[in-house]
């Protein structure tokens, strides 16, 4: 059996259904746009006026058939480690791996369901090994004569503790 062929209807169905939101949500901060049915004596929404958000109808619903899947045809499984890929049939589940997981576990459950043949919907971005990578040294410029005698001049040669007189003066006779 192969993933479940989602027909173009049913994908358009599932475009053109509204976003239904919570009454005067947009208007209150502290309403959230969760959904919440209308049930005022003088409810507009729940009178189904023009002009206001539609109400939650069975019309809406997806087809018992497709409900749940994922565009891909698949039945989405989430899957926090590599036990919970048995049981799983590689034609009709696809694994969706948690965001808690860790890199290493996440490793693990991507060699897991690929020697059991099943698809993934998230794989991890995995960096290229060491060996492939290209090392680039950087290239010695090479100074003109003229730069080299300028930095030996402005080296400032340091004062021995001998030369110093007292009270950390330097005697400029000596120096």
């Amino acid at each position: 059996m192969t993933p479940i062929k989602i027909p173009r209807r049913v994908r358009l169905m599932k475009l053109k259904r509204p976003e239904f939101v919570r009454q005067e949500s947009w208007r209150y901060v502290r309403l959230k746009p969760n959904w919440r049915r209308p049930r005022g004596k003088d409810s507009k929404m729940r009178l189904q006026r023009s002009g206001w958000p539609p109400l939650v109808k069975i019309g809406y619903r997806t087809p018992k058939k497709y409900r749940g899947l994922h565009p891909s045809g698949y039945k989405e499984v989430l899957v926090y480690r590599p036990e919970d890929l048995l049981g799983l049939d590689p034609e009709t589940h696809a694994v969706r791996i948690a965001g808690s997981v860790g890199m290493r576990k996440r490793m693990r459950i991507v060699e897991e369901a690929e020697k059991l043949g099943l698809k993934i919907l998230n794989p991890p971005i995995a960096a290229k090994p060491a060996e492939e990578v290209e090392v680039v040294e950087p290239e010695e410029v090479e100074k003109p004569e003229e730069l080299e005698e300028e930095e030996k001049v402005e080296e400032v040669e340091a004062v021995k503790p001998e030369e110093m007189g007292e009270g950390g003066e330097v005697d400029a006779g000596e120096a």
